[in-house]
């Protein structure tokens, strides 16, 4: 009999060890579903963050576009009006000798727009190569103080 205790309490022993394997399993396994539910939170939250930038992005280019199509329906409103206004100027005039009279006036101001567009420029490119400048000063400063730190 005092054999078939010392089984029983081998087997009860096996039992328990099994018992506190599957307990530790399930403890683990518990942990892992936790671990891949915070995963999968973590990425559907980012999900819908993207959705929602992405939802606010198209709404902002939509009215972008809105905004485009207005200034470009006024744009050839204006251009209409000007080119009637043109015509009209144009047809008033009675001889050739005013015709040449307006050519002469608009090719100045042609040449005179130009000219102003060319300053804009060369000043424009003065004031780029000074902001650079001035821009790359402040980094070295920024740089040599850093290295003195």
């Amino acid at each position: 009999m005092s054999q078939e205790v010392v089984q029983w309490l081998a087997e009860i022993r096996a039992l328990r060890e099994q018992i506190a394997q599957l307990q530790n399993d399930l403890s683990q396994a518990d942990e892992s579903a936790a671990n891949w539910r915070r995963r999968y939170s973590d990425e559907a939250q980012q999900r819908r963050t993207e959705a929602k930038l992405a939802q606010q992005e198209i709404k902002r280019l939509k009215a972008e576009i809105k905004d485009l199509q207005t200034r470009s329906l006024r744009l050839k409103t204006e251009q209409t009006e000007k080119m009637t206004e043109i015509e009209e100027e144009v047809s008033q005039l009675q001889t050739v000798d005013e015709l040449k009279q307006k050519l002469i006036e608009a090719i100045a101001e042609r040449d005179n727009l130009a000219q102003a567009l060319k300053l804009e420029q060369e000043s424009h490119e003065q004031t780029r190569q000074s902001l650079t400048a001035v821009i790359g000063d402040t980094i070295d400063r920024f740089s040599h103080q850093r290295n003195q730190e």
